[in-house]
């Protein structure tokens, strides 16, 4: 049952995690590409390449997540480079939605570049949380396989407190923290598992924070933009 669970745990990283990495990359090289085409600014002429420096953590994570590995030696490298790759990306939404904003004092962006700009910050800011959240869950997924029971979760999951809802041999998935990632970027609170270690908390709050910044100030101006 453990080697079932280690190789799920393996499967999940290649074909769940790794598309999610390469929806970041892809969504930001979009907007890199319009924003060079259309003429858009953020500070200057021709900055459209800040795009593309933001997206690059997400082509080695990318590649860190799809090629895997098989040796028990070499998950735990895995694992941190994969943590300093997910720290790079989660720097670099906030550095990106600083930009969006810092961009508001200093240009008039058209409706278009202000909503493509929250789309692309808030599906990153979505999505590198949900892996945020997958390798910090009691330990990461491996761990999480090799784990006889969850003692020690930094989430607790509808399922953790009434057992009779589980399913036999449920376990959190990726799908999972996607979803406490998805609600907690919209409602700026837990809605379905609760945070149980402050890491959770802080990484919560650290997205929520993205999130609120994003909706509130770049969507609502460029709603008021196009209705000008």
């Amino acid at each position: 049952m453990g080697d079932d669970r280690l190789r799920q745990a393996r499967r999940e990283a290649r074909r769940d995690a790794a598309p999610f990495a390469l929806a970041i990359l892809v969504a930001n090289v979009v907007l890199a590409l319009v924003s060079r085409r259309a003429g858009w600014q953020l500070f200057g002429t021709n900055d459209w390449w800040v795009w593309l420096l933001l997206a690059g953590p997400s082509a080695v994570l990318f590649v860190t997540l799809a090629v895997g590995t098989s040796r028990m030696g070499l998950e735990r490298l895995q694992r941190e480079v994969a943590i300093g790759l997910l720290a790079l990306l989660g720097g670099g939404t906030g550095a990106a939605t600083l930009c969006v904003v810092v961009s508001l004092t200093r240009w008039t962006p058209s409706g278009p570049q202000l909503l493509l700009s929250a789309v692309v910050v808030l599906l990153t800011n979505v999505i590198t949380y949900a892996l945020v959240f997958w390798e910090l869950d009691n330990g990461g997924p491996i761990a999480r396989a090799l784990a006889e029971s969850r003692d020690r979760p930094d989430f607790q999951f509808p399922q953790d407190e009434n057992g009779e809802l589980a399913r036999p041999g449920w376990a959190p998935a990726l799908v999972d923290y996607l979803y406490l990632s998805l609600t907690n970027s919209v409602a700026f609170s837990p809605t379905d598992a609760m945070p149980l270690t402050h890491s959770a908390k802080l990484f919560m709050g650290l997205e929520a924070s993205i999130s609120l910044v994003t909706v509130l100030v770049v969507a609502a101006r460029a709603i008021n933009v196009l209705g000008s």
